[in-house]
């Protein structure tokens, strides 16, 4: 199996693509645009819009709480989160997991992060105000807040993220699960599955849900870096439901190369949290292989007119 250190070692353009690994312009110009239609995109570059599609779809997402639109309604955000113990505000428009506000606990009228930090209200309303003003979202253009319910993340993580709810990103191409990773949080990344603040990748088998390698920062680790749990060890429960719901993205959202962000709740199972048509590169890393490999091989099959249960036997048949 291919790791991180072939990576280091073998970087030249012509050892990377002898092992298929997949580049920013070659994803833009061969993937994005050839399958992405632009019409397509606000609707998964804009979170409550990805909401409404994958409710519509019967697609479970996390509950939305509110929304907050405008700078007058900011002071009556403190309405809209009492009696919750904890809850997440986010940009709809944003992207990198920038401007994501996570709250875990909440007591004495203050509100923790996971880090252990605590917010106050004016706080709290400093953020959404900022959200408004474009701070976080693509462009820099006006924006809304989107408070949403706190996931509990399913009991079979434990000890694999630190005061944070891990997500699984899953690949999809032409409809086809072709490869997956698992985000996991760590104190560096402030309970946010986001790899570039310093949350681990892991690579996953994408017919069984079992771990391959494991990323943080690009360098290859064997444990969690804040709860020193074996990563080799992770198993993702309803690996059926996750794929499932990662291939249906294809049919609600027309996007033939997406990213499928999924989270497991532990009352509720897997749940859409948002769709990405650019996803990143990192998850070749984080599973020691190329992407493009895989792309080539549905491209070269016929593909098109298979419904969701045949796309998830081709995901099975040929990655297993």
């Amino acid at each position: 199996m291919m790791t991180f250190s072939f990576f280091k070692e073998f970087a030249q353009p012509r050892k990377l693509k002898q092992q298929g690994i997949l580049g920013m312009n070659q994803r833009n110009n061969m993937y994005i645009s050839r399958y992405n239609p632009r019409k397509l995109f606000p609707l998964v570059d804009n979170k409550l819009k990805t909401k409404q599609i994958a409710e519509d779809a019967n697609v479970s997402t996390p509950e939305l709480i509110g929304v907050v639109d405008n700078q007058h309604s900011v002071k009556s955000v403190d309405k809209m989160i009492a009696g919750l113990n904890g809850f997440v505000i986010k940009p709809a428009k944003g992207s990198g997991g920038k401007g994501i506000l996570v709250i875990t606990k909440v007591e004495g009228g203050r509100y923790y992060k996971p880090s252990g930090s605590e917010c106050s209200i004016d706080d709290i309303e400093r953020h959404c105000s900022n959200i408004l003003a474009g701070l976080f979202s693509l462009g820099g253009g006006i924006d809304v807040a989107v408070v949403e319910a706190l996931i509990v993340f399913d009991d079979s993580f434990e000890g694999y993220s630190f005061e944070g709810v891990p997500d699984v990103r899953v690949i999809v191409f032409k409809g086809i699960p072709m490869m997956a990773m698992m985000r996991l949080s760590t104190s560096m990344s402030d309970g946010k599955a986001n790899l570039h603040q310093g949350a681990v990748g892991v690579g996953i088998n994408i017919t069984t849900g079992e771990a391959l390698n494991a990323v943080q920062y690009d360098e290859m680790v064997s444990h969690h870096p804040d709860t020193q749990k074996e990563l080799a060890l992770l198993k993702v429960p309803h690996w059926e439901e996750v794929i499932r719901l990662a291939a249906q993205c294809y049919d609600i959202s027309g996007l033939g190369y997406l990213g499928a962000d999924v989270v497991l709740d532990r009352d509720h199972g897997p749940m859409l949290l948002e769709l990405n048509a650019r996803p990143g590169l990192a998850i070749q890393i984080a599973n020691g292989m190329g992407l493009l490999p895989r792309l080539q091989q549905i491209e070269a099959a016929n593909t098109d007119s298979m419904d969701l249960d045949q796309r998830l036997a081709y995901c099975k048949q040929h990655f297993g």
